[in-house]
């Protein structure tokens, strides 16, 4: 059985009351209210307020007595009206100002089978494929076999292309035309 709670314009915007919501979401009650306790935010002690009635009313309601079994299946937070102000400036000119509020829904449930309907996150990739395991030992193999690589000096050299004892560059092209 499933009981909610909701607390209708609440001066906190949805935003910032979404943040609290996320932490509480899917846990036991217990540690739900422990969670809030010691958040330090103004929005979770609004949030605490609406679990305690959602608890309240699932022991009214469906006469649950073991708070243990209930866990936070639902917790939204909807965006409310929010109340416009101006405020004077300099010159003439207004600022505006939106107090925004939201309204706070939580949903308790003590599930037969112990596991909690919780929304999968909405922004979910599905997983690579993956990747086969690559030939270390091959690679190593080869690499110990191969006898290291003459420098660039000594290749050219060996090409016949470089003359012993002559600079490389276009200050050693000039000096040697002098």
């Amino acid at each position: 059985m499933k009981t909610t709670a909701r607390a209708r314009f609440v001066r906190v915007s949805a935003r910032k009351a979404r943040l609290v919501l996320d932490l509480i979401r899917g846990k036991p009650v217990g540690e739900a209210l422990a969670t809030l306790e010691y958040t330090p935010r103004a929005a979770a002690r609004l949030v605490e307020k609406v679990l305690r009635s959602a608890v309240a009313n699932a022991e009214h309601k469906h006469q649950v007595r073991n708070l243990d079994d209930l866990r936070v299946v639902v917790a939204v937070a909807d965006g409310g009206p929010s109340m416009k102000r101006v405020q004077p400036r300099a010159m003439g000119r207004a600022f505006f100002i939106k107090h925004r509020t939201s309204h706070l829904t939580i949903g308790v449930s003590d599930e037969a089978n112990g596991t909690p309907r919780v929304p999968a996150p909405r922004h979910t990739r599905a997983p690579a494929a993956p990747r086969p395991p690559a030939p270390v030992a091959a690679a190593a193999a080869s690499a110990a076999a191969a006898p290291p690589a003459p420098a660039k000096k000594e290749r050219a050299a060996a090409k016949g292309k470089a003359k012993p004892g002559a600079k490389a560059g276009a200050k050693g092209k000039a000096k040697e035309k002098k």
